[in-house]
């Protein structure tokens, strides 16, 4: 199976496919993106909606208090690190560019707590930039499906589905192969009997 009929078959099976995280503009998406490492989607769309009450633009988060950030988002792990990196990031972006999220990879991973696979996701979601974010379940999924070597580093598999995939699919397929592991080839229980790819799963 060819990675533009895997895409086709992705596309049938999750026609909704798309961004979870909750957000409004650039900024509530950047603070998402950071907030959701090593927890969940539902984790973070539980606390920013309080958060983005308080904090509702860059130049009022820059201001914030450490303690009462902490507070906001005590019930995601790391909620210390990440206090401290999204007033960070929020500094950074009212003293370098007057508030507003920039639109290139260089600048966006240059803010605290911003790697390149959320700096990929802000570019995708907000800007339409063609960008492939590698997260668990894209690493995952890509590897079971032979896309990708099983000993592919996260950058690797970016690269190799950057040249195997069509540009112009690239935002589509991130959240494809998202809610394909998310909701269908699971980590801990796939849904293998119902699954269109068993004949070329690399776990069979």
């Amino acid at each position: 199976m060819k990675p533009n009929e895997i895409l086709d078959c992705l596309e049938l099976m999750f026609p909704n496919a798309q961004c979870e995280l909750c957000h409004k503009n650039a900024y509530e998406l950047t603070i998402a993106v950071v907030l959701s490492a090593q927890t969940t989607d539902v984790s973070v769309n539980k606390v920013t909606p309080v958060l983005f009450e308080k904090y509702p633009t860059p130049f009022d988060l820059a201001k914030a208090d450490c303690k009462d950030v902490e507070e906001c988002i005590r019930t995601l792990g790391l909620y210390r690190n990440k206090a401290k990196n999204i007033i960070g990031l929020a500094k950074g972006l009212v003293e370098k560019y007057n508030g507003i999220v920039p639109d290139t990879r260089e600048q966006l991973t240059a803010l605290d707590g911003v790697g390149r696979k959320s700096a990929n996701v802000i570019l995708s979601v907000c800007f339409d930039v063609p960008a492939l974010a590698v997260d668990t379940h894209v690493e995952r999924v890509t590897k079971r499906l032979g896309l990708v070597k099983a000993n592919a580093t996260v950058l690797e598999t970016e690269k190799t589905l950057m040249k195997k995939l069509p540009k112009y699919r690239w935002n589509r397929a991130h959240h494809l192969f998202i809610f394909f592991g998310r909701y269908h080839c699971k980590a801990q229980k796939p849904l293998c009997e119902e699954c269109p790819f068993t004949s070329i799963c690399k776990e069979k």
